[in-house]
């Protein structure tokens, strides 16, 4: 499954669906194939990824170079390239930070 978040305020981010419902739910969202951050939401929203992306950092940072993981399952039990939280959340960080400046909502869907 691919979940789109959108804004009028910049380019889609889409992503995974169980990397998507992760990103929902650190922004303190359900988890759903339909959604909204509202205007009113999107600081508290932005605060919370951010705070999620600092935390996995510095768990990361307390890791030997061998205890850093190479692969990750995705959906299905695909095995793929493990991809840190701040490389995923990326995109959509910046997406709620475009919609905050120019007012405008994020949504998404399937």
């Amino acid at each position: 499954m691919i979940v789109t978040f959108q804004s009028p305020a910049s380019g889609d981010v889409i992503m995974f669906g169980d990397v998507a419902h992760r990103m929902m739910e650190l922004m303190g969202k359900e988890a759903s194939t339909q959604g909204i951050v509202t205007v009113e939401q999107l600081p508290d929203a932005i605060a919370r990824l951010r705070a999620a992306i600092e935390e996995d950092k510095a768990k990361r940072a307390a890791l030997t170079e061998d205890e850093l993981p190479n692969f990750e399952i995705g959906e299905g039990g695909v095995k793929r390239p493990y991809v840190s939280l701040a490389q995923r959340a990326a995109p959509l960080l910046e997406l709620l930070d475009w919609s905050l400046k120019k007012q405008k909502p994020v949504v998404w869907g399937v």
